[in-house]
């Protein structure tokens, strides 16, 4: 194999385009981690595994992530048995940052699946969302990311869909108030008040994909709980456009389903 890289470079008829630059641990007051990654040609998905030698799940890895989540393969669980509470942000707001490859909100709240107790990190964005239900993709995808105590990793993932403003959650308003402030990667600003009340009632009522997968970006790690609810919820029309003209195309391509060959892997091996 004279060169990986220029193998997977080829296969770009076969794969696709990744994610953002999410951090799991606090970060001091002001300080902006730009993702030295993208979603474009040789930064993109089909590079990453080139871009760091700790990258290489994203090319070897059997149970990556985003995936298609058909009915028919997955069974679901009631939304009522996660534990999801976030902690309500007061008018100060939350700090809402730019990383170049999503932007993200540093938030406080807590995670309980199948009786272990994880704590929010902080929850991100994504143009077009990065998993499907029986194939259909939607508009937007959040993600909200919870680490436990032995650092194990588990995602809340909500399909967005464009709705009118009678539809929309009025989080969503208040999440993108200063959006315009952090127009630059790197940059930050406050979010204004956030209620997540209606986020939890529609968890509740609503079914949840799980299953092991990954990070949806470098450096794809595995072994990530994933739990992805399968109604989506709306957001109206301006915030999403609002929202997409700053973060642009930041979503992973479709993985194969856990536990088959990467890829990436496989369209190296065709070549």
């Amino acid at each position: 194999m004279k060169s990986f890289f220029a193998l997977a470079t080829l296969a770009t008829l076969a794969a696709a385009i990744c994610d953002h630059g999410t951090t799991f641990f606090p970060r001091s007051v002001d300080e902006v981690h730009v993702a030295d990654f993208g979603f474009n040609e040789l930064d993109g998905p089909l590079n990453w595994h080139a871009l760091a030698p700790g990258n290489i799940n994203c090319a070897k890895g059997k149970n990556q992530s985003p995936i298609n989540l058909a009915s028919s393969d997955w069974k679901t669980v009631a939304g009522s048995s996660l534990g999801f509470n976030i902690d309500t942000v007061p008018n100060t707001g939350a700090k809402f940052l730019n990383l170049g490859s999503t932007v993200e909100v540093v938030a406080n709240g807590t995670l309980v699946r199948s009786g272990k107790t994880y704590n929010l990190v902080q929850f991100h964005f994504h143009t077009p969302s990065e998993h499907r239900v029986d194939s259909e993709h939607y508009p937007m995808e959040v993600h909200f990311v919870f680490q436990a105590a032995d650092a194990s990793l588990s995602v809340v993932g909500f399909l967005i869909e464009v709705g009118n403003a009678s539809q929309a959650l009025k989080l969503w308003p208040n999440v993108f108030k200063n959006l315009n402030d952090i127009r630059d990667p790197g940059t930050l600003t406050k979010t204004g008040p956030l209620s997540f009340n209606e986020l939890k009632n529609h968890l509740a009522k609503s079914a949840v994909f799980q299953y092991s997968g990954s990070l949806t970006t470098p450096p794809c790690n595995q072994n990530i709980a994933w739990n992805v609810v399968k109604q989506p919820v709306y957001i109206d029309l301006a915030n999403y456009i609002k929202a997409k003209s700053v973060m642009k195309f930041n979503s992973r391509i479709t993985q194969n389903f856990p536990g088959e060959i990467n890829l990436i892997e496989n369209a190296c091996n065709s070549l």
